[in-house]
C-alpha cells in the first residue's frame, strides 16, 4: 500500500472517454481505497442517443436520482475511516443537463437538483483529466458499448468545451488539472507513482500537472 494522501475523499472527473474509471481503479489499488463508480446503466440512454423526444429529460433525471442515492450511501458509509475515490463529481449531472435539456425541462430539473445538491458531500480533492477531442473520440471508439449508438464528434466537442469551461471556474475544493492527451496514466506505473506524489504535496487552489511520460515526449519532439 502507498502512503495515503492527506485527502479522504478524492474525485476523478473529465469528459467522456478520458479514462476516469481506469485511473480510479489504479489509485484505489495503490491506496487500498474504497471506490465508487458512476452507474452507467440507464434504460433511457439508447433512446437519448437515438434522438427520441423527451428521452434526454428521462435519462437526465434517472442519472440524477441514481447519483444522489449513491452519494447518500457514501455519506453514511466509512468515508472518514478510509480513503474514498469516486469517478464522478455530483455537479457533472448539471453539466450534461445544460447541454441536453430544453429551457422548460431545465426549470423542472433545477428545482429538483437544488434540493438534492444540498445533501451531497463536497470532495477534499478533484483530479480533472483533460484530453483533445480527437483523443477522446479514439478512446471512446476503443471502449464503445455495442448496445448503444456511436457518440458523434460534435457532441464530444460540446461536452469537452462544457467541462473545460466549468473547471476553469471551479473553486469548491483543491483542483489538480492533468492533460492526458499523450499519456495513459492508468497504464504507466511510473506516471502513477509521480501522480500520487503530486497529490500528497498538493496545496489549496488549482494546480496543473504534466505527467512524466508527457514531459519526455515533449522533450523528444524538441530534439527532433
Amino acid at each position: 500500500m502507498s502512503e495515503p494522501p492527506p485527502y479522504r475523499y478524492i474525485v476523478v472527473e473529465g469528459p467522456l472517454g478520458v479514462g476516469k474509471a481506469a485511473l480510479c481503479e489504479r489509485l484505489a489499488e495503490r491506496l487500498e481505497a474504497h471506490i465508487v463508480h458512476d452507474e452507467t446503466e440507464n434504460p433511457f440512454l439508447r433512446d437519448f442517443y437515438s434522438g427520441r423526444p423527451g428521452a434526454a429529460f428521462q435519462a437526465q433525471l434517472f442519472f440524477l436520482l441514481n447519483r444522489y442515492k449513491q452519494q447518500q450511501e457514501l455519506k453514511q458509509g466509512d468515508l472518514f475511516r478510509r480513503v474514498t475515490i469516486c469517478d464522478y463529481l455530483f455537479v457533472k449531472d448539471r453539466i450534461f443537463a445544460y447541454l441536453n435539456l430544453s429551457d422548460s425541462e431545465l426549470l423542472v430539473y433545477e428545482k429538483l437538483y437544488g434540493v438534492l445538491a444540498e445533501e451531497v458531500l463536497q470532495p477534499d480533492l478533484v483530479i480533472y483529466l483533460q484530453a483533445d477531442n480527437k483523443v477522446l473520440m479514439k478512446r471512446l471508439q476503443a471502449q464503445r458499448r455495442r448496445d448503444l449508438p456511436e457518440v458523434t464528434a460534435e457532441y464530444i466537442q460540446q461536452v469537452n468545451q462544457a467541462y473545460n469551461y466549468y473547471f476553469f471556474h471551479y473553486s469548491d475544493s483543491p483542483l489538480l488539472v492533468i492533460n492526458t492527451s499523450e499519456v495513459d496514466l492508468a497504464a504507466s506505473p511510473s506516471d502513477l507513482d509521480a501522480l500520487l506524489d503530486q497529490v500528497r504535496h498538493l496545496k489549496a487552489g488549482t494546480q496543473y500537472y504534466v505527467p512524466l511520460s508527457g514531459r519526455r515526449d515533449r522533450a523528444g519532439d524538441l530534439n527532433l
